[in-house]
């Protein structure tokens, strides 16, 4: 039995997200069809972040055990073969030890956030960014992008759903970038909650919009209460970038 891991790029539109669903394609299920019919065998894929319906990967983590002797090329390749025409690549493929595993071995996980600023409809990326018609103010949003970073109790910013025991986070990257009509939120963490990311940038978009001021950042962090949530933004935007490994 061999470990391989894999570099994974996918485009969330298609996908009820990641994880296999009872109501809908995931990727994980793609990919796990295509590996048994390289293989004949039934392949558990896990990755390193479970992704939204709609969200998107450029470079995502996986890793699965086959018993059937392939080089790591050959795998990516016949996976790839097989992926096609799912809005899914295999970019890398490598074998790994036994005990490397792409979610409890990760430790930092890098998302962006993508928002393009104009008035016209999006054509070419449309479900690929979120679209605000206004002009944000990219430094304000830096400024209440600040007050997140650290180690805090995250409740505000999670889903109510969210399934994790501890909503306490340490957030070691929320930086604004702009350029252009686009600005792009960079976030970095060894772990998120559930909507964490999309509930930072929505309020943050708040803060852009001159809605809010940077400080209401802090203001909603502290209240520990998710009815201080501002927005929570479409899962458009948002793209798992990297993984890091020891």
């Amino acid at each position: 039995m061999t470990r391989f891991a894999l570099t994974i790029e996918y485009d969330g539109r298609p996908f009820m997200g990641w994880q296999v669903q009872d109501h809908g394609p995931s990727v994980q299920e793609a990919i796990e069809r295509a590996a048994y019919e390289v293989t004949g065998e039934e392949v558990l894929v896990q990755a390193a972040g479970r992704t939204d319906t709609g969200v998107h990967a450029t470079g995502m983590r996986a890793h699965c055990d086959i018993a059937k002797p392939l080089t790591p090329f050959r795998l990516m390749e016949a996976l790839n073969a097989r992926l096609r025409p799912a809005p899914i690549a295999i970019l890398g493929c490598e074998v790994v030890p036994d005990d490397w595993h792409a979610r409890f071995s990760c430790i930092a996980r890098h998302y962006e956030y993508r928002i393009a600023v104009r008035r016209a409809p999006l054509t070419f990326e449309k479900g690929l960014a979120w679209r605000i018609h206004a002009p944000l103010d990219a430094a304000a949003m830096a400024e209440g992008a600040a007050h997140l970073v650290g180690r805090h109790d995250f409740t505000t910013f999670r889903s109510a759903h969210c399934q994790a025991d501890n909503p306490v986070r340490t957030l070691d990257r929320l930086e604004v970038e702009a350029k252009g009509d686009r600005i792009t939120v960079h976030a970095s963490a060894r772990s998120f909650l559930h909507h964490q990311v999309r509930s930072m940038v929505g309020c943050l978009a708040l803060v852009g919009q001159g809605k809010w001021r940077p400080d209401d950042m802090r203001r909603a962090l502290e209240a520990r209460d998710r009815a201080a949530l501002g927005l929570n933004a479409p899962p458009d935007g948002l793209y798992f970038i990297r993984a890091d490994y020891p």
